[in-house]
């Protein structure tokens, strides 16, 4: 991170944010990078948030790489259709080095743009000691912090239940700073520190998720209609990312405990459809919002599966055959996920989630980062790993009652209702950033069928690369080439196989 200097972190967060607001135009302290002026009252710390916000929405919105799209390209919930322009094929073939671009520098450079952002204001905090906005304030900051180091280490490191030795293995590199600690961030940015082991990374994001959870409110006092919109990190929101943690550490009472203290209630059948072109937010926790700013730099989420050209829809990936023919017709979802596009005379089951609000075909919809069914099908999950079959099953069975017409509640036990609680999540949470990391966390491999194609009937060209097995070290990112030859220290640290 030594070309992350301090100064160069606040004229980023200036000039790509803070201009884009007519009442900050003028704000020449901050423009000659001068924290020590400028965090004087909340409303300048929650600019700063904004900022950190956009971070989060550059990497997860991206058209050519946002993670809220490449871990379902990579993995085995979509097949790339051959009349499309075949973007980000070296992540859909597995064939990704440490100079690919997109996903591999991206989520790294901005990631830790966040992070610093929210380290700014964390060393900072103590200039509004005793504003009623100050916990809320600290405690998203903290939780941004987690956030952003949780993607890091996820997709450049093993998950603690990927395999036994992952926890000994280097995930990324956590840049912390205490409290008030203004000084130590200048230090940090230009040191030119090591990787972390992953047993690490995990520790220090669930203290800061922890501590974020005791000073986040349940609204929080001082509101934004910046980057984040709605999705504001609240109390559910901070609960709700500690019920993903803890299940990704192995940590399963945790996880259940964390999903029980979160109250959004589960989007309803008639509800989920309307959700995906943004007019309700129904079940959803946490979302990065689309805004002016964004919207003319091209971030829109659905353009990674989809293009728009004269009025047609050109599939870059569409639903995977066999996936799609396993939803039952009698499932809400199988309509909110597919829609039929046809492009040069084929028929595809093109993906119609984020294809764009009422009417649009321009993926530009707010991003869905986690909504009450992944804390519901977390907590199910968990209470299987428990051994808490009975408990499992109920809550599966509360969210299948809401996706299922007519409904019939399950029965399963043993294997069957691990695959039940595996194939739910699948469908619920398909094309929206989960299923590479959940056979990853998993230790499963990624298996697609070598003889289905792309066209709507199953014909058509099959995937380049059918399998990736358990255990290939392409489950981890290689860290990108710009870092490794910026960073002595961390260029002795490559993952394995790259």
């Amino acid at each position: 991170m030594n070309s992350k200097i301090y100064i160069v972190v606040i004229l980023f967060l200036s000039l790509g944010f803070f201009a884009c607001d007519d009442e900050l135009n003028d704000l020449q302290p901050f423009t000659e990078a001068n924290p020590e002026i400028f965090f004087n009252s909340p409303e300048e710390f929650r600019i700063v948030l904004n900022g950190a916000y956009r971070q989060m929405w550059l990497y997860y919105s991206d058209p050519g790489s946002g993670l809220q799209g490449i871990p379902d390209i990579i993995s085995d919930n979509v097949i790339q259709a051959q009349t499309g322009r075949r973007s980000n094929d070296d992540y859909h073939d597995l064939r990704y080095v440490p100079s690919t671009l997109g996903p591999i520098p991206l989520y790294w450079s901005e990631a830790y743009e966040a992070i610093n952002a929210a380290n700014l204001i964390i060393g900072n905090i103590d200039k509004i000691d005793g504003e009623p906005e100050q916990d809320d304030i600290l405690g998203e900051a903290l939780a941004i912090r987690a956030w952003a180091h949780f993607d890091l280490a996820r997709i450049y490191g093993p998950i603690p239940t990927q395999s036994p030795d992952a926890n000994n293995a280097l995930g990324a590199v956590y840049l912390k700073i205490e409290d008030g600690d203004v000084g130590s961030t200048i230090e940090d940015a230009l040191a030119t520190p090591p990787r972390e082991t992953i047993a690490s990374n995990y520790s220090e994001i669930i203290e800061d998720l922890e501590r974020a959870s005791t000073l986040v409110d349940d609204i929080p006092l001082l509101q934004s209609d910046g980057f984040n919109g709605e999705g504001i990190l609240s109390r559910n929101g901070v609960f709700a990312l500690l019920s993903r943690v803890y299940l990704y550490n192995g940590e399963y009472q945790k996880s259940i405990d964390a999903a029980n203290v979160v109250t959004t209630a589960l989007a309803t059948a008639t509800e989920l459809p309307d959700v995906y072109v943004d007019n309700n937010n129904a079940g959803v926790i946490i979302e990065l919002s689309i805004n002016t700013s964004s919207e003319a730099n091209g971030n829109n989420v659905g353009v990674l599966y989809s293009q728009s050209s004269r009025g047609n829809t050109i599939s870059e990936y569409v639903l995977d055959f066999d996936f799609f023919n396993s939803i039952s017709t009698n499932d809400v979802r199988r309509d909110v996920l597919q829609f039929v596009g046809t492009n040069r005379g084929n028929d595809y089951n093109a993906i119609k989630k984020f294809l764009g609000e009422e009417g649009q075909v321009n993926g530009r919809v707010d991003v869905k980062v986690l909504r009450a069914a992944e804390v519901s099908l977390n907590k199910a999950e968990a209470q299987f790993e428990l051994g808490l079959e009975a408990d499992a099953l109920a809550t599966l069975n509360e969210l299948r009652a809401q996706r299922y017409n007519p409904f019939v509640a399950g029965t399963e036990t043993g294997s069957a209702l691990e695959d039940a609680i595996q194939f739910e999540r699948r469908v619920e949470l398909a094309c929206e950033g989960h299923r590479f990391f959940d056979l990853k966390r998993r230790g499963e491999s990624i298996m697609r069928n070598a003889t289905v194609g792309d066209i709507i009937d199953g014909t058509g060209t099959p995937p380049e690369a059918p399998v990736l097995a358990a255990g290939d070290f392409r489950f981890q990112f290689p860290i990108p080439l710009a870092e490794i030859n910026a960073n002595p220290t961390i260029a002795g640290q490559q993952n394995p196989g790259y």
